[in-house]
């Protein structure tokens, strides 16, 4: 009797064991992610990506690329259908990428038009922002103008980047042939923090980079800016920034395109909205160096990116703005054409968007 008593009282426990069991614990189907599976949970949910996976290249530090950071992180472009990958990327990378259609759209200023004339597949599709490039001296420098440079080393991050052709155009329009080293020489140097530190060091003599670094050296460590792409009279007003979209991905599926400009438009409205919160997530997610908040609120403010009534209003200076940094850099020998206007409705695609 007591034999079949404990029996029992086994059963009992064992019953009680698997009613918890199912009431409280997994199935296989809920169990975390393990192995090479280590998808968030929100981006598990998100099965449904009309275009799959791309690359974009956003990993670059500048605190100008906010557009991406903030696509990326509101979702914008999950929105669009896109499960996006945050690359690193340089100049010629990109061009590659641009070229084979792995990399869909990217964003740069007139770097790419010298590339497009030699035959690189890319098409101006979007502005993106106004200016977000300095060129700064160290303490102590007698270096005022861009006539002072002649004869001098001026750091970039990358022969043929952005900084590289901003200070090669301004340079050249003070009458400094800065095309093949000629009058000044520059020094690449792969991240910011490095470039203001052989600034100091007397390595170089001036740096042309992008924000914040610049900026944060004026601020931080007395160093003179002697030009910004926001302010000086060549480039005020004017997009510093477009989006270049591969022309195969144009051709093949232009509705791909039109989907990832709306994603980057909402991103530029949203800025424009909220620059403040636009900081505080390129900060928390280390987008971008940024030790003075203040400060880096008040670049993105001075970057005008577009509003949503400057979209769905129509008017856009994206063409304009094309045609005269293709007349400028043929101008000094950048560029061979001899019809900038043809030139620059060759590289410039305004698609349909819906905004």
């Amino acid at each position: 009797m007591k034999k079949t008593r404990f029996l029992a009282s086994i059963l009992t426990v064992i019953l009680l064991l698997s009613v918890l069991a199912g009431c409280g614990g997994k199935t296989p189907s809920e169990s975390a992610p393990s192995g090479d599976d280590k998808e968030t949970p929100a981006k598990a949910e998100k099965t449904d990506y009309k275009y799959g996976k791309i690359d974009i290249p956003g990993k670059d530090g500048a605190l100008c690329g906010a557009p991406i950071y903030i696509a990326y992180d509101q979702g914008f472009f999950a929105e669009e259908g896109f499960d996006v990958n945050l690359i690193s990327a340089d100049t010629e990378t990109r061009k590659i990428g641009l070229n084979n259609g792995t990399i869909p759209i990217v964003n740069g200023d007139f770097q790419f038009f010298p590339s497009i004339e030699e035959g690189v597949k890319v098409k101006v599709v979007d502005g993106l922002h106004n200016g977000c490039i300095t060129i700064v001296v160290p303490e102590g420098s007698d270096i005022k103008t861009a006539a002072d440079l002649k004869g001098k080393k001026v750091g970039v991050d990358e022969i043929g980047g952005t900084p590289y052709q901003v200070a090669s155009l301004w340079l050249e329009n003070a009458g400094v042939v800065a095309k093949d080293n000629k009058d000044v020489t520059f020094v690449p140097y792969s991240d910011g923090n490095l470039e203001i530190e052989a600034a100091k060091k007397g390595e170089i003599d001036a740096a042309a980079i992008w924000d914040p670094f610049g900026s944060l050296a004026v601020q931080n460590e007395n160093f003179t800016k002697i030009f910004d792409l926001s302010t000086d009279p060549l480039f005020a007003g004017k997009y510093c920034c477009f989006l270049y979209a591969s022309e195969k991905v144009l051709d093949e599926d232009p509705e791909k395109v039109e989907a990832l400009l709306r994603a980057y438009n909402k991103a530029q409205e949203w800025i424009n909205d909220n620059p403040e919160e636009t900081v505080d997530i390129i900060i928390e997610n280390k987008y971008s160096s940024i030790e003075d908040r203040d400060l880096a609120v008040e670049l993105v403010k001075s970057y005008e990116y577009p509003s949503h009534a400057e979209h769905t209003s129509g008017e856009t200076h994206v063409q304009a703005d094309v045609l005269y940094f293709v007349e400028e850099l043929a101008k000094v020998g950048y560029l061979k054409t001899t019809d900038p206007q043809a030139f620059a409705d060759q590289i410039y695609s305004d698609i349909n968007k819906a905004n």
